[in-house]
């Protein structure tokens, strides 16, 4: 499998241009040239997966409790902002093969909610995104969910994500057969980019919203960037490094 990798990642769909994790926000990325997004998968009170960030409503919607109770009768009805809605896993990711965008998908779970959650994000993942000419890349913090991802669904790359790279960061990687290394841009050494690219890992860091920032990564090898400030790089956003991902 062939993934063509964009310097840039729209964050949260539409970074600060739209209401994050909606349908409005993947829209616009799209039609301001960006040629991929990022998103958060969560469950529902239901089991649904649904595009949020935080374990809790309240910072995102006019809705008040924990995600993973809240039924999808009432989950459905909030506003995540601009009248948008919650959506559904399934409503991004016909968005995304609308606009032809490669998808980062993150698998965020709630505590206590790692298994159950990459197992229906895998699995889900393996029928909405299958026969895709853009194949998504799924990403977590969580380790389990990662390993859970490799073994249900083994033919969607998988990136892992650190704030802080650990020492042995590689052999985890390679033991989720995972294709690039996320985190933060603030915490990234030089000697974890050459080590990545000595070994054919891709890093990917987060959230980089100066112009400034974001040539100072590249220059030191970065392979692409999550944003907020899609206004400031919206006249690059077509420009690839041609790098392709898996084998």
């Amino acid at each position: 499998m062939s993934l063509p990798l964009p310097r840039w990642f729209a964050h949260r769909g539409g970074g600060a241009l739209a209401p994050e994790n909606t349908l409005a926000g993947i829209r616009l990325a799209a039609r301001m040239g960006f040629a991929a997004v990022e998103f958060d998968v969560m469950q529902s009170g239901d089991g649904t997966p649904v595009l949020i960030h935080d374990e809790t409503l309240e910072r995102t919607t006019n809705g008040r409790g924990l995600v993973c109770e809240t039924p999808d009768a009432r989950l459905f009805t909030l506003d995540a902002g601009n009248g948008e809605r919650v959506p559904r896993y399934a409503d991004a990711v016909a968005a995304c093969r609308e606009y032809g965008l490669l998808a980062n998908v993150e698998i965020k779970p709630a505590t206590g909610f790692e298994r159950q959650t990459a197992e229906t994000v895998a699995r889900r993942s393996s029928e909405l995104w299958q026969g895709a000419r853009v194949p998504p890349l799924i990403s977590s913090f969580s380790l389990e969910a990662l390993e859970i991802a490799r073994d249900l669904a083994p033919q969607i790359p998988r990136g892992v994500l650190f704030e802080r790279v650990p020492a042995d960061w590689l052999s985890t990687v390679r033991r989720l057969q995972a294709v690039t290394l996320h985190c933060a841009a603030r915490h990234l050494s030089d000697d974890v980019l050459a080590e990545a690219q000595a070994n054919g890992i891709a890093v990917l860091c987060y959230t980089v919203n100066t112009e400034n920032a974001a040539k100072s990564l590249f220059s030191r090898g970065v392979s692409a960037v999550f944003t907020d400030r899609l206004d400031l790089f919206v006249s690059e956003t077509s420009a690839y490094k041609g790098l392709h991902l898996g084998g």
